[in-house]
């Protein structure tokens, strides 16, 4: 007797090869886009090769680093945080007015990290219970946080503290193993949250979150929670940003934090549900590696922000192409 016939199955899909795993990976384009960078302007611009540029520039890009890693997981889950900027002002202007005022150098930056989440605390709740719009909540927070920083400052800078010795100042201006301290914590912190986005079942639920939040409810997971807990992830970082910058800068100004609410690129998407560390971390990067390079080579400093700005629309073309070009439906 013969055997029945099977169904016929549908036509398995080809592996992809190596050269076309690179094409579909969110990280070679913005890879690519560094290394071309980098060659560049060691031709150009030979001392940005030199040992002591590329330390101050690992320096320089550690403090929005910290700070993008916190945006990061909150555009993973579909929104977006304006107060970061204001955020990084307002701790670094409350802990150096507090050791001032010859509070500790603990509990000075405990409790500057305690008021960064209280706001964050409020932007999830506004996003979460109120039901607002991202950008609502955190625009508020944003003149909020801002103005408190000028209330504060009066203007003026804040310095002259000498906050139990030397040994804050370490925080920011010193160095482990020939690299600063600022770089290292960003390395640390950049690793921590990939195994925790991607090797967490957190991780995972972010991501589901920005996905599809509708399917993400009705599969039981606490949406509200998930996404307060970001908004706080995303204030805290900001503080921690602002306070290591403190110490590196053995003062405070009013400022410090204007501008940078938006400087995640080529890491994650706006819609939410996708995006990756390394993208993240290179994206820092690539911005850090510019604005220092148009500086060596010259370039008018009222013309730096059209270059930086310019390249941020570029990554998000590149990015647009590749999800409609480049991966298989």
């Amino acid at each position: 007797m013969s055997k029945p016939s099977l169904a016929p199955n549908e036509p398995a899909k080809p592996r992809l090869g190596f050269a076309a795993q690179l094409l579909h990976s969110r990280e070679t384009g913005i890879v690519g886009a560094l290394v071309i960078m980098i060659v560049v302007l060691s031709i150009f611009a030979p001392d940005f090769a030199s040992k002591g540029n590329l330390l101050n520039d690992a320096r320089n890009l550690s403090f929005i680093g910290i700070v993008v890693l916190g945006q990061a997981a909150v555009m993973i889950t579909g929104g977006i945080d304006l107060s970061v900027g204001s955020v990084w002002e307002l701790a670094a202007v409350a802990s150096a007015a507090m050791m001032q005022a010859g509070m500790g150098v603990f509990p000075a930056c405990v409790l500057t990290l305690l008021i960064c989440a209280v706001v964050g605390l409020f932007n999830g709740f506004c996003v979460t219970k109120l039901r607002m719009l991202p950008f609502v909540p955190t625009l508020a927070t944003m003149s909020i946080a801002r103005a408190r920083a000028l209330i504060i400052t009066r203007g003026k800078a804040i310095d002259g503290f000498r906050p139990d010795g030397d040994a804050f100042f370490a925080l920011g201006g010193g160095d482990i193993f020939d690299l600063p301290v600022p770089f290292v914590i960003f390395v640390v912190l950049a690793i921590i949250a990939a195994i925790v986005l991607k090797r967490t079942v957190f991780g995972r639920q972010l991501y589901a979150v920005g996905g599809n939040e509708r399917a993400a409810v009705l599969t039981g997971l606490n949406v509200d929670r998930l996404k307060m807990s970001v908004y706080v992830m995303s204030s805290v970082l900001a503080g921690l940003a602002g306070i290591i910058e403190v110490s590196y800068l053995s003062s405070a100004i009013s400022n410090q934090g204007l501008g940078k609410e938006l400087s995640v690129i080529g890491g994650t998407a706006l819609s939410g549900g996708e995006g990756t560390i390394i993208s993240v971390f290179v994206g820092t990067v690539i911005l850090e590696v510019l604005r220092n390079g148009l500086v060596l080579l010259g370039t008018d400093a009222y013309w730096q922000g059209v270059f930086v700005g310019s390249v941020i629309v570029l990554a998000m073309f590149i990015d647009q192409l590749r999800k409609g070009v480049w991966r298989r439906r």
